[in-house]
């Protein structure tokens, strides 16, 4: 499966095409994917990206002081709900990249040997639980063509940021995922 020109997950054609070609802001994007919309938790790496001076670097991130990157973060408009949190953990997971992955992003899901060696690496992420490792595995089997043997029976059986081809699919899953909550609480 060639790698996509853009990952549709934002109304941004330019955020689309990073997330696409910058494995650090397709994982923050990710990491940032909880209580904010998907486009806006994909769309802030791009935002990032512009205000940390037009590069995402794990090592740079991990190395700036946190009261700097909160202060990016929380530079309106806000690049999520909880600015200050979310700065502290996309700086947990840029250091954890930095001490396990040698600061590349691409290096969790490179060369992995099985699919469960995929979820592990996913699931040992800061930021990510379970489901959320189970959504990335997905995204990154159904969109990126990263796909050891097996990972379909790791990824996430339910519809999630893995399944959206086009910008219009977002509403559908959000859609779904109202349906799947409110079942649950029932």
């Amino acid at each position: 499966m060639p790698k996509p020109a853009a990952l549709h997950f934002t109304p941004e054609p330019e955020a689309n095409r990073l997330l696409a070609k910058d494995p650090l802001a397709l994982l923050l994007g990710m990491l940032l994917d909880q209580q904010v919309t998907m486009e806006a938790a994909f769309v802030a790496p791009f935002r990032l990206r512009e205000r940390l001076g037009g590069t995402l670097d794990a090592a740079a991130i991990a190395a700036l002081p946190i009261e700097t990157l909160e202060a990016v973060f929380k530079e309106r408009p806000a690049l999520h709900r909880f600015p200050g949190s979310m700065a502290k953990r996309t700086q947990a997971l840029c250091s954890h990249l930095v001490e396990h992955h040698g600061g590349r992003a691409d290096a969790v899901w490179k060369g992995v040997r099985s699919a469960d060696d995929l979820f592990a690496r996913v699931n040992a992420l800061p930021g990510f639980g379970n489901d959320k490792a189970r959504i990335f595995v997905g995204l990154l089997g159904k969109r990126m063509g990263v796909q050891p043997e097996g990972w379909e029976r790791v990824a996430a059986d339910w519809s999630s940021i893995a399944d959206v081809d086009t910008y219009e699919r977002i509403a559908e899953i959000r859609d779904a995922k109202r349906a799947r909550k409110a079942a649950s609480r029932s």
